[in-house]
């Protein structure tokens, strides 16, 4: 008896493997088709922008309705609707656009409707693998979410050879082969055990789960973690065809692939030996290790060096996401869907946001993308310090030091209001303290020594809160 339960909960887990390599499809195949679309559908490039904002604006709307909803409708239901909202989805991309007038509605009808499907996914896999019974759920946790890894590689390296094979005309038969995973896997969870993780009606409230000081660290950390990954992910190949001169194809395959790859092969470490493995330690050397990528893909003046730092930070960040979610389910054992549909919505916020913070602080370089990484990297540096902590950086480029004395200008920056303002009305306070106004620079004796540290600039701040 005992051996079928367990080949049953097997099928369950196959089930949200599945499930997560279908959200790799929604989320990576259409921006694969941006240009084709642009060339084909004479969509103008700010349109083409929207669709990946339609998508994850959607994902947002279905995180907070799963935190309301999903615990009164259940969850079989649910997540058999998110496969058929996903298959139904790409088969509209495939057809909807040349039935439209506007095919760019077409293509925004599809994408929202795949992507109701991929928003579902992201919040109800994670509690119904946390409410079957397996022995040790953080590893398992963090194999579910390695498969999202392998399905990004997948879509993308198997739609790039099914192009060149067949031509990327040939588009509209791809986007209906994808859409067989998830017709497949809505059997699958129509068939496959779920469980309910806490009685209708007895899971925590919303408002009871941000009275919790814990579950405010556990929304920052999604945060961070949507925003550090995304936030490297996405110009991945933008980096690559920067640093090394790579074309936007081979770029495309450089940059987000490899660093796909590395961010599965984190999760599937700690999936294997996550029983041998202290789960807070492993985080906090994922966090420094993510740091650490961000400064050496930011500052490092050897390209090589640099796209290294790019990929191996896929490693660091592997573990931040599944990490949260299970450290929160052990705090928070009935915290039921609305905690699982927090957590994923603050990592999709953080997801949103991290890209354009890149973006603009590229922009405002000069377009030198290393700048817009090094932004992220010192954000996250000072994140990890404790009050009275010490966060220390040395620049040997002009760009880089203007970088690092404005963003601990604005922490060390306390009142924003008017300065004919009387009294402070917006209360805020300086969340660090610089330990010189002036960089330490190298002394008369130490350039004799090392010439080459004429350049070099050491800045350092003191965190305050």
């Amino acid at each position: 008896m005992n051996a079928v339960k367990k080949t049953n909960y097997h099928k369950t887990k196959i089930a949200c493997y599945m499930g997560f390599i279908t959200q790799a499809i929604a989320a990576n195949f259409a921006p694969l088709l941006f240009l084709k679309f642009h060339s084909d559908y004479h969509i103008s490039l700010g349109n083409i922008a929207l669709i990946s904002t339609f998508f994850f604006f959607t994902q947002l709307l279905v995180d907070l309705f799963c935190a309301k909803f999903v615990d009164h409708i259940g969850y079989r239901v649910c997540i058999v609707a998110s496969e058929i909202f996903a298959a139904l989805g790409l088969l509209g991309l495939a057809f909807l656009p040349d039935f439209l007038p506007d095919p760019f509605i077409g293509i925004i009808c599809s994408v929202i409707v795949y992507a109701i499907g991929s928003g579902l996914i992201e919040v109800l896999c994670s509690p119904i693998i946390e409410a079957c019974p397996f022995e040790n759920k953080e590893a398992t946790m963090s194999l579910l979410h390695s498969f999202y890894c392998w399905g990004a590689v997948g879509t993308i390296l198997i739609s790039s050879l099914f192009f060149l094979i067949f031509g990327i005309d040939s588009w509209k038969w791809l986007a209906v082969i994808w859409a067989i995973i998830p017709a497949i896997n809505t059997y699958n969870f129509m068939t496959c055990p779920i469980e309910s993780l806490v009685d209708n009606g007895s899971g925590m409230e919303i408002k009871d789960l941000f009275s919790k000081p814990f579950f405010w660290v556990a929304i920052c950390l999604m945060i961070c973690s949507g925003a550090s990954e995304l936030a490297m992910a996405q110009w991945a190949s933008a980096y690559a065809e920067s640093a090394l001169g790579l074309s936007k194809a081979l770029g495309d395959l450089t940059g987000p692939c490899m660093f796909a790859v590395t961010m599965g092969i984190s999760r599937i470490i700690f999936g294997k030996y996550g029983e041998q493995l202290d789960l807070m330690k492993f985080m906090s050397g994922s966090g420094i290790l993510c740091v650490v990528c961000y400064l050496l893909t930011a500052l490092s003046s050897n390209p090589i060096i640099g796209l290294i730092g790019c990929i191996a930070c896929g490693f660091s960040v592997g573990i931040m996401w599944p990490g949260t979610i299970s450290i929160s389910s052990k705090t928070f054992p009935t915290g039921g869907t609305a905690m699982f549909s927090l957590l994923a919505m603050a990592g999709d916020l953080g997801g949103s946001i991290g890209p354009g913070i890149v973006g603009r602080i590229t922009q405002n370089a000069g377009n030198n993308i290393k700048i817009g990484m090094g932004s992220e990297g010192l954000d996250a540096a000072f994140s990890l310090l404790k009050p009275g902590g010490r966060l220390a950086v040395i620049t040997f480029h002009s760009l880089e030091d203007r970088l690092v004395k404005r963003r601990m200008a604005s922490w060390c920056q306390g009142c924003t209001c008017p300065p004919d303002f009387p009294v402070c009305v917006c209360g805020k306070t300086p969340s660090a303290e610089l330990v010189t106004r002036k960089p330490v620079e190298a002394s008369e004796t130490e350039l004799e020594k090392n010439p080459r540290s004429r350049s070099a600039k050491l800045r350092v701040c003191i965190r305050l809160k």
